[in-house]
Parts: structure tokens; sequence; C-alpha cells
């Protein structure tokens, strides 16, 4: 028996050791993973504000929780196992499910660029009056979980990238660890944001002189801020699209594109010099942005002139 107990505490100790190098194994995967997301997270940021840009302050945080739970199921009831499955059973199936995502955010972000150009508006806005409120948040929240779904998509698959070699269950908890990290961080951030105007009344409100003219300044700033977000969010959408579009097709085989903003990239950061890094970044990023403009403005064409989805604006738009 004690022979036994031994024998028993021995397989204890080499499962519990086990466990920890898994644990370890995630974290460090998870870690290298969260980095190269740092990209899409900044877009998702950017793009979340605008849906609750100029609806009832009281509504705000209530329609942004909405929109976190949505994005919990998107990734871990949604993403999640078709990312496993797919890296399991079909793993060349991921690319076209990643274009295909690029190629609705392209057409979002075009479709904006096109409406403040002057061309004809699909859905209600907020220029608009606004006949149902309760109907108009359903369909932004709808919206921007839909969005959240494409952009959480395209983080899913970079974290899937990087695990790639990993085992089933490693891939699984990076998935995990990261999918919940980028939703608390994007909408804690998101909810802090659209809440700085009330933070700003409250500060406006003290005895002392500087707290109320730094409210007074804060709430003067959000609208700007909110503007600018808006702004970064779309151009976010054409960057995100166009860059998953470059990068599918060289994936694909087709990889011209995508090297020849890449050699125009290298060229930029060469004539830099110090500023090389930046400056070439921001002419690719610039450069798919352009890529995404173009495919989304084409999209859109086919869309709205050659097959009339959505020409009727009283039927089944969506919001923007």
């Amino acid at each position: 028996m004690p022979g036994g107990l031994v024998a028993l505490l021995d397989d204890v100790s080499i499962i519990a050791r086990t466990a920890a190098a898994s644990v370890d194994d995630i974290a460090a995967a998870a870690g290298r993973a969260g980095s190269k997301t740092a990209g899409v997270v900044i877009d998702d940021a950017a793009v979340t504000p605008s849906y609750v840009t100029g609806l009832s302050p009281a509504r705000e945080l209530p329609i942004i929780w909405t929109i976190t739970k949505g994005s919990f199921k998107n990734k871990l009831l949604i993403l999640l196992p078709g990312a496993l499955l797919l890296s399991e059973f079909l793993p060349a199936a991921i690319v076209f499910i990643l274009m295909l995502g690029g190629c609705y955010l392209s057409y979002e972000g075009a479709e904006k660029v096109i409406e403040k150009l002057g061309g004809a508006k699909h859905g209600k806005t907020l220029d608009d009056e606004i006949t149902d409120p309760v109907a108009f948040e359903k369909q932004r929240i709808a919206g921007a979980i839909r969005t959240d779904l494409i952009l959480s998509a395209e983080i899913m698959a970079i974290t899937l990238n990087e695990v790639a070699a990993e085992d089933l269950i490693t891939r699984a908890g990076v998935l995990a660890i990261v999918g919940l990290a980028v939703t608390v961080g994007v909408y804690g951030v998101v909810g802090l944001i659209v809440k700085m105007d009330d933070i700003g009344l409250h500060f406006a409100e003290k005895e002392s002189a500087f707290a109320q003219s730094f409210g007074r300044g804060l709430v003067a700033f959000m609208p700007k801020l909110l503007i600018a977000l808006s702004f970064i969010g779309t151009i976010a959408m054409l960057w995100v699209g166009g860059g998953i579009i470059l990068h599918g097709l060289a994936e694909l085989g087709v990889a011209g594109p995508e090297h020849w903003i890449e050699g125009i990239q290298h060229g930029v950061s060469e004539i830099a010099g110090r500023a090389g890094g930046i400056l070439g970044w921001l002419t690719f990023a610039g450069l798919s942005a352009l890529t995404g403009l173009i495919l989304g403005a084409v999209i859109v064409f086919v869309l709205h002139k050659v097959l009339r989805l959505g020409h009727d604006e009283t039927e089944g738009a969506e919001a923007h």
C-alpha cells in the first residue's frame, strides 16, 4: 500500500508538472500572438465608438455592454471552435474566409467614404430623423457586432497562425486568452471614451478652478475626439480590409500586388532615414487602405447600382 501511494503521488506530481508546463506554453504563445494582433485591436477600438455617437448618453454604456457580450459570443462560441475545426480538418479554407471578411470591411469603409462625398445614403444615419429609436439602436448594435465579427476573425486568424505548430489544447488556450483579453481591453477603453464627457462634467462641478477648467476642456474636446475616431475607424476598415485581400492573394500565389506595395514601402524607408520605419509603415498602410477603397467601391457599385440591393432605403438597410 505505501508503495502504491508513493507511485500515485509520483503520477500526480508528473501530471502537475506537465500541466504547469502547458500553462507556461499557453501564456508564452498568447503573449507572442497578442503582440501580432495589436494593429487590428487598435482598429476595433477606433471603429466601435462611432456606433454610439449621437445617441442618448443614458444608452451609451448599455449599448457598449450589449456589443461586448456579442463580441464574447463571436470569439468564444463562433470563431474559437470554428478556427480549431478549420485548423484541424480544412486549413486551406481559412484564407478564403478571411478574404470574404476583407471584402466586407472594404465595402463598409468605401460606402462610408462615398456617403461623406455626397453619394446616396443607404439606411438610417444620425443625420436623418429617427422615428423609431429602439429599432435604430438595434440596427446599430447589430452592425457593430457584425463588424466585430470580421475584426475578431482577423485577430483569431493571426493568433492561430502564430500557434499553428502547437498542439490542439495549446491552440485552444491561446485563442481563448487572446479573445478574452482583447474584448475586455477594447470595450473597456471604448466605454471610457464614450463617457469622457460625463467625467468632464463631473470635474466641471468641482470647487477647484483647475478641476473646472480641466472638466470644461474635456467636455469641449470629446466631440472632436469622437469625430476623429469615426474618421480613423473608416480608414481602419479600409486598411485592414485591403491588407487582408493583399495578403490573401499572396497566400493564393498572386503575390505581385503585395510585393509591389512592399517594394514602395522599403523604398520610402530607405529614403526617409531615421523616420523610415514609421513612414514606411504608413506607406504600406495607406496603399492597403487605397486597395480596400477601390475594391470596396467596386462592391458598392455592384450591390447598389447593378443588383440594386439596398436601393430602397426604407427596407432592411443597415445603419451606419
